[in-house]
Protein backbone atom coordinates (compact mmCIF):
# COMPACT_ATOMS: atom_id res chain seq x y z
CA UNK A 1 0.00 0.00 0.00
CA UNK A 2 1.27 3.45 -0.90
CA UNK A 3 1.94 6.26 1.34
CA UNK A 4 -0.77 8.35 -0.37
CA UNK A 5 -3.63 5.33 -0.27
CA UNK A 6 -2.81 4.86 3.09
CA UNK A 7 -3.60 8.90 3.74
CA UNK A 8 -7.17 8.18 1.71
CA UNK A 9 -7.96 5.11 3.66
CA UNK A 10 -7.49 6.80 6.59
CA UNK A 11 -9.55 10.25 5.92
CA UNK A 12 -12.09 8.19 4.60
CA UNK A 13 -12.31 5.99 8.02
CA UNK A 14 -12.11 9.13 10.20
CA UNK A 15 -14.61 11.47 8.23
CA UNK A 16 -16.64 8.50 7.69
CA UNK A 17 -17.14 7.64 11.95
CA UNK A 18 -17.56 11.67 12.70
CA UNK A 19 -20.45 12.21 10.46
CA UNK A 20 -21.71 9.15 11.65
CA UNK A 21 -21.50 10.10 15.43
CA UNK A 22 -22.49 13.71 14.97
CA UNK A 23 -25.55 11.95 13.25
CA UNK A 24 -26.60 10.65 16.20
CA UNK A 25 -25.92 12.66 19.16
CA UNK A 26 -27.38 15.55 17.23
CA UNK A 27 -30.67 13.09 16.45
CA UNK A 28 -31.08 12.11 20.18
CA UNK A 29 -30.27 15.95 21.80
CA UNK A 30 -33.39 16.93 20.61
CA UNK A 31 -35.13 13.56 22.33
CA UNK A 32 -36.05 14.10 26.18
CA UNK A 33 -35.35 11.63 28.23
CA UNK A 34 -37.89 10.48 30.90
CA UNK A 35 -35.26 11.60 34.03
CA UNK A 36 -36.40 14.62 35.25
CA UNK A 37 -32.83 15.66 35.84
CA UNK A 38 -29.93 16.75 33.57
CA UNK A 39 -27.26 14.85 32.45
CA UNK A 40 -25.08 15.42 35.24
CA UNK A 41 -27.79 15.01 37.97
CA UNK A 42 -28.34 11.64 36.46
CA UNK A 43 -24.47 10.75 36.17
CA UNK A 44 -24.34 11.62 39.88
CA UNK A 45 -27.19 9.41 40.79
CA UNK A 46 -25.36 6.56 38.76
CA UNK A 47 -22.61 6.84 41.36
CA UNK A 48 -24.76 6.36 44.23
CA UNK A 49 -26.50 3.36 42.89
CA UNK A 50 -22.91 1.84 41.81
CA UNK A 51 -21.91 2.74 45.70
CA UNK A 52 -19.22 5.47 44.10
CA UNK A 53 -19.08 8.63 46.44
CA UNK A 54 -20.37 11.59 44.07
CA UNK A 55 -17.43 13.55 42.52
CA UNK A 56 -17.08 17.02 40.95
CA UNK A 57 -19.12 17.31 37.74
CA UNK A 58 -18.13 20.56 35.96
CA UNK A 59 -19.24 22.75 32.89
CA UNK A 60 -16.65 22.53 30.39
CA UNK A 61 -16.48 23.20 26.94
CA UNK A 62 -18.08 22.18 23.52
CA UNK A 63 -17.37 18.81 23.23
CA UNK A 64 -15.39 18.68 26.55
CA UNK A 65 -16.55 15.23 28.04
CA UNK A 66 -14.10 13.35 30.21
CA UNK A 67 -13.23 11.84 33.45
CA UNK A 68 -10.11 12.97 35.20
CA UNK A 69 -8.02 10.43 37.17
CA UNK A 70 -6.21 13.14 38.42
CA UNK A 71 -8.57 14.80 40.64
CA UNK A 72 -11.15 12.21 40.18
CA UNK A 73 -13.53 14.78 38.31
CA UNK A 74 -15.94 14.69 35.41
CA UNK A 75 -16.27 17.35 33.09
CA UNK A 76 -19.20 17.61 30.54
CA UNK A 77 -20.12 19.76 27.72
CA UNK A 78 -22.51 22.18 28.08
CA UNK A 79 -25.94 20.34 26.84
CA UNK A 80 -24.65 16.75 28.27
CA UNK A 81 -24.12 19.34 32.10
CA UNK A 82 -27.37 21.11 31.66
CA UNK A 83 -29.70 19.25 29.59
CA UNK A 84 -32.11 15.87 30.16
CA UNK A 85 -31.96 14.97 26.86
CA UNK A 86 -31.11 10.87 25.73
CA UNK A 87 -27.80 12.01 24.15
CA UNK A 88 -27.12 14.19 27.20
CA UNK A 89 -27.65 11.57 30.42
CA UNK A 90 -26.26 8.95 27.77
CA UNK A 91 -23.14 11.00 27.90
CA UNK A 92 -22.86 11.89 31.51
CA UNK A 93 -23.46 8.06 32.50
CA UNK A 94 -20.14 7.15 30.17
CA UNK A 95 -18.09 9.49 31.93
CA UNK A 96 -19.57 8.27 35.06
CA UNK A 97 -18.83 4.69 34.24
CA UNK A 98 -15.08 5.83 33.94
CA UNK A 99 -15.52 7.42 37.28
CA UNK A 100 -16.66 3.38 38.57
CA UNK A 101 -13.78 2.10 36.70
CA UNK A 102 -11.60 3.98 38.77
CA UNK A 103 -13.50 3.67 42.04
CA UNK A 104 -13.30 -0.44 41.70
CA UNK A 105 -10.23 -0.74 40.29
CA UNK A 106 -11.04 -1.91 36.35
CA UNK A 107 -7.50 -3.19 35.66
CA UNK A 108 -6.97 -2.27 31.60
CA UNK A 109 -8.20 1.48 32.95
CA UNK A 110 -5.10 1.10 35.19
CA UNK A 111 -3.37 -0.07 32.67
CA UNK A 112 -4.06 2.55 30.54
CA UNK A 113 -3.36 5.36 33.30
CA UNK A 114 0.38 3.84 33.81
CA UNK A 115 1.06 3.90 30.03
CA UNK A 116 -0.08 7.81 30.01
CA UNK A 117 3.36 9.42 30.42
CA UNK A 118 5.07 6.54 28.23
CA UNK A 119 2.38 7.40 25.43
CA UNK A 120 3.08 11.39 25.66
CA UNK A 121 6.51 10.86 25.17
CA UNK A 122 5.92 8.68 21.95
CA UNK A 123 3.31 10.53 20.44
CA UNK A 124 5.87 13.65 21.06
CA UNK A 125 9.12 12.56 19.48
CA UNK A 126 7.97 9.24 17.24
CA UNK A 127 7.82 11.22 14.21
CA UNK A 128 10.74 13.75 14.84
CA UNK A 129 12.80 10.45 15.26
CA UNK A 130 11.03 9.18 12.24
CA UNK A 131 11.78 12.10 10.02
CA UNK A 132 15.60 12.50 11.44
CA UNK A 133 16.58 8.65 10.77
CA UNK A 134 15.24 9.51 7.23
CA UNK A 135 17.15 12.51 6.30
CA UNK A 136 20.20 11.24 8.29
CA UNK A 137 19.62 7.79 6.92
CA UNK A 138 20.08 6.31 10.28
CA UNK A 139 18.30 2.58 10.53
CA UNK A 140 18.43 3.06 14.18
CA UNK A 141 16.21 6.13 14.76
CA UNK A 142 13.52 4.56 11.91
CA UNK A 143 13.33 1.60 14.27
CA UNK A 144 13.17 3.48 17.45
CA UNK A 145 10.49 5.68 15.82
CA UNK A 146 8.47 2.69 15.03
CA UNK A 147 8.88 1.47 18.58
CA UNK A 148 7.46 4.27 20.05
CA UNK A 149 4.68 4.69 17.27
CA UNK A 150 4.17 0.89 18.62
CA UNK A 151 3.45 2.30 22.11
CA UNK A 152 0.90 4.91 21.04
CA UNK A 153 -0.70 1.80 18.95
CA UNK A 154 -0.80 -0.07 22.13
CA UNK A 155 -2.38 2.12 23.99
CA UNK A 156 -5.46 2.75 21.65
CA UNK A 157 -5.94 -0.69 21.60
CA UNK A 158 -5.71 -0.89 25.48
CA UNK A 159 -8.79 2.79 24.99
CA UNK A 160 -11.09 0.06 23.57
CA UNK A 161 -11.93 -1.82 26.19
CA UNK A 162 -11.75 1.12 28.90
CA UNK A 163 -14.46 2.57 26.54
CA UNK A 164 -16.72 0.02 26.21
CA UNK A 165 -17.03 -0.99 29.42
CA UNK A 166 -17.86 2.60 30.76
CA UNK A 167 -20.70 2.67 28.19
CA UNK A 168 -21.83 -1.01 29.14
CA UNK A 169 -21.88 0.65 32.95
CA UNK A 170 -24.17 3.10 31.55
CA UNK A 171 -26.57 0.75 30.06
CA UNK A 172 -26.57 -1.10 32.49
CA UNK A 173 -27.45 1.52 34.70
CA UNK A 174 -29.73 3.04 32.74
CA UNK A 175 -32.03 0.15 32.26
CA UNK A 176 -31.93 -0.69 36.16
CA UNK A 177 -32.85 2.94 36.77
CA UNK A 178 -36.30 2.43 34.46
CA UNK A 179 -35.68 4.09 31.31
CA UNK A 180 -37.76 3.44 28.73
CA UNK A 181 -36.97 0.83 26.01
CA UNK A 182 -37.14 3.63 23.36
CA UNK A 183 -34.85 5.99 25.32
CA UNK A 184 -33.05 3.38 25.81
CA UNK A 185 -32.49 2.21 22.76
CA UNK A 186 -30.79 5.80 21.49
CA UNK A 187 -28.84 6.00 24.25
CA UNK A 188 -27.20 2.66 23.30
CA UNK A 189 -27.20 3.98 19.24
CA UNK A 190 -25.13 7.24 20.70
CA UNK A 191 -22.68 5.45 22.83
CA UNK A 192 -22.29 3.20 19.99
CA UNK A 193 -21.26 6.02 17.99
CA UNK A 194 -19.30 7.39 20.03
CA UNK A 195 -16.83 4.49 21.08
CA UNK A 196 -16.73 3.92 16.89
CA UNK A 197 -14.73 7.02 16.88
CA UNK A 198 -12.39 4.90 19.08
CA UNK A 199 -12.35 1.96 16.89
CA UNK A 200 -11.89 3.87 13.91
CA UNK A 201 -8.59 5.85 15.58
CA UNK A 202 -7.34 2.39 16.77
CA UNK A 203 -7.88 0.96 12.73
CA UNK A 204 -5.57 3.99 11.23
CA UNK A 205 -2.76 3.86 13.82
CA UNK A 206 -2.95 -0.25 13.06
CA UNK A 207 -2.96 0.59 9.23
CA UNK A 208 -0.23 3.35 10.16
CA UNK A 209 1.84 0.91 12.11
CA UNK A 210 1.59 -1.49 9.57
CA UNK A 211 2.55 0.59 6.96
CA UNK A 212 5.69 1.80 8.69
CA UNK A 213 6.65 -1.95 9.50
CA UNK A 214 6.42 -2.73 5.66
CA UNK A 215 8.05 0.18 4.40
CA UNK A 216 10.70 -0.59 7.32
CA UNK A 217 11.63 -4.24 4.92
Amino acid sequence: MSYFALIIISTLIGAGAQWYVRHQIKKYSSVASSFSMSGAQVGQQMLLYNGVPVIPFRRGGHDQDHFDPRDNSITLDPHAYEYNSVTAVATACHEAGHACQYAKGFMPMKIRSALVPVVNFASNTWMIALMLGIFLNIVGLIDLAIILFAFAVIFQLVTLPVEFDASGRAMKYLQAAGMPQTELAGAGRVLRACALTYVAATLVSVFQLLWLLNARD
